[in-house]
């Protein structure tokens, strides 16, 4: 990694310690790394502020049964960074509550913390892949679509 100061060094490894420790009990880590102001979007979601953040992770961690991030490369500049990552979860009611794993990259833009969080991954790797019938039916459309 690449940083102009040790500040950066210091909240994009914050980040992704926090990540490794985040579950139902731990949410109040939240508030170490982003700002108040935080916007947050994925494919499904756009949060805007803290207090929306943390009940999206409140919403999110009583509805898995586990889930991980393995961080698999991070590249940063003074004010921004993406972190590669691959995620592992199991839910009860997807893949037969086997873990699912799905790969995905967050785009960090922060000053001394985090403002704009924006997470890329292929939402039916994570949600519709799983369920059975239309799982079949997603993969054999991709099957079709890559020939």
């Amino acid at each position: 990694m690449n940083f102009d100061t040790p500040v950066q060094a210091q909240i994009v490894d914050d980040f992704i310690n926090m990540y490794q420790q985040l579950n139902k009990n731990t949410l109040h880590l939240l508030n170490q790394v982003y700002s108040e102001n935080i916007v947050f979007q994925d494919p499904l979601h756009k949060l805007e502020g803290l207090t929306e953040l943390t009940q999206y992770f409140a919403n999110m961690y009583a509805n898995v049964e586990a889930i991980n991030f393995d961080i698999q490369q991070v590249s940063a500049s003074a004010s921004q960074a993406s972190v590669f990552w691959v995620m592992t979860y199991q839910h009860s009611k997807l893949n037969h509550g086997q873990p699912i794993n799905v790969e995905g990259m967050s785009h960090l833009q922060f000053t001394d913390k985090i403002y704009s969080h924006r997470d890329y991954f292929d939402l039916g790797q994570m949600l519709y892949e799983p369920i059975p019938l239309l799982g079949k039916l997603i993969r054999m459309v991709k099957s079709r679509a890559s020939s």
